[in-house]
């Protein structure tokens, strides 16, 4: 089978030659530039410049021989800079700071590792019409669409990868969460969630917009389509299921419709946290991946998981707890656990290997090649 096939079969619940797997194939599968820094030498690959491909991230552009050495079976296609936009990053010394296109403030400590959204610029008291009077970014600027169809040809015939389209900006909820701040953005849906339901519609329109003009393009060559909008905490939703039923689930029902009514492309949603009770949802509005599969959070065992919804929804990630086994585990441990959720997660297919979000810059090498190694021996199929 090509790397295409072998995803296409898992997200149609067949079982391919082996287990797809998935390195870099996501903005939320891929490696920060430090652990990316030590794992190359590990493998014994020549010296070569790392780039970084996410700031706010830090995460590094993954080169072909460690995509090929680890059989990667995903290829990343994403929009370009808007003209007339430039991330300036200042550093006063203490903090290193840039403004987004969307107005949000990010910051992290000098010589830090990630950015946080610190300022939010439609905190504080505001109206419907200042949603509609905001200076929002073109969703379809030329500038975001230049050399995306070649990238993805590439990927499609040149590669043989299955071909994965990121989104505009983050989700919708989290979007949210950044124009307003968690405080303001929690009240509005407490108390006010008409004008919370007003913004997530705005930022609804900008992606709608933005995947009109990518199916345009691509539409063709896309396999994946996917969006992120994080939905849960550790113990639990960040907030009510019935909030995200009212508010949120038809706007993600909008984008996806959109997508699946003009290409044929599988729709992929990464989502942190502890969202089992919102599976069925997502199932509902055509969720077809699921990822990360955070399964340090509650609810989230892969064996219960594969059991209750493996038949409707494939899960893409899951194999090793990225909080505490992979970052301060043994290797020993980090295989034995990735065996073991591997093996429950592969039967039938519906099943993408990869790790629990991005490999983080503190997490050993000799972590990530166990963790390699437990993919090459386990995801198999006999």
């Amino acid at each position: 089978m090509t790397p295409r096939e072998r995803v296409l079969t898992a997200l149609d619940h067949r079982q391919a030659d082996r287990v797809p797997r998935d390195l870099a194939g996501t903005r939320y599968s891929s490696i920060h530039a430090e652990a990316y820094r030590r794992l190359r030498p590990a493998l014994g690959l020549p010296e070569a410049e790392v780039r970084i491909v996410d700031t706010t991230q830090g995460l590094a552009g993954v080169h072909d021989d460690v995509l090929e050495r680890f059989g990667a079976d995903v290829g990343l296609v994403t929009g370009g800079t808007p003209h007339g936009f430039t991330k300036e990053v200042t550093d006063d010394g203490e903090y290193e700071r840039f403004l987004d296109e969307f107005g949000v403030l990010r910051a992290r400590p000098h010589g830090g590792l990630y950015y946080e959204s610190t300022t939010s610029p439609l905190s504080g008291s505001i109206t419907r019409d200042d949603i509609e009077a905001y200076p929002w970014p073109d969703p379809v600027d030329p500038g975001r669409f230049e050399g995306m169809r070649e990238r993805a040809t590439h990927v499609h015939d040149v590669d043989g990868r299955a071909t994965l389209v990121g989104s505009l900006c983050a989700g919708v909820t989290e979007m949210h969460f950044r124009m307003r701040g968690y405080e303001d953005g929690y009240m509005d849906l407490a108390l006010q969630p008409d004008l919370a339901r007003a913004l997530m519609r705005r930022i609804t329109d900008l992606k709608l917009a933005y995947w009109e003009r990518v199916l345009d393009e691509v539409g063709p060559d896309i396999d994946i389509a996917a969006e992120a909008d994080d939905l849960g905490a550790q113990h639990a939703p960040l907030f009510s299921p019935q909030a995200y039923r009212d508010i949120v689930k038809p706007l993600h029902r909008e984008i996806i419709e959109l997508i699946k009514s003009r290409s044929r492309a599988k729709f992929f949603l990464h989502s942190c946290g502890a969202i089992s009770e919102l599976i069925p949802d997502l199932i509902d509005i055509g969720v077809d991946a699921l990822n990360p599969v955070q399964v340090s959070a509650e609810g989230m065992e892969t064996a219960e998981l594969k059991a209750r919804f493996g038949r409707d929804i494939t899960f893409w990630g899951g194999t090793v707890d990225s909080q505490r086994t992979l970052a301060r585990g043994t290797p020993e441990e980090v295989k034995a656990e990735a065996v073991r959720r591997i093996e429950e997660l592969k039967p039938g297919g519906g099943f993408v290997i990869a790790s629990v979000h991005n490999l983080q810059a503190q997490v050993p090498v000799e972590n990530i090649l166990a963790f390699w190694e437990a993919v090459s021996e386990a995801g198999t199929y006999d």
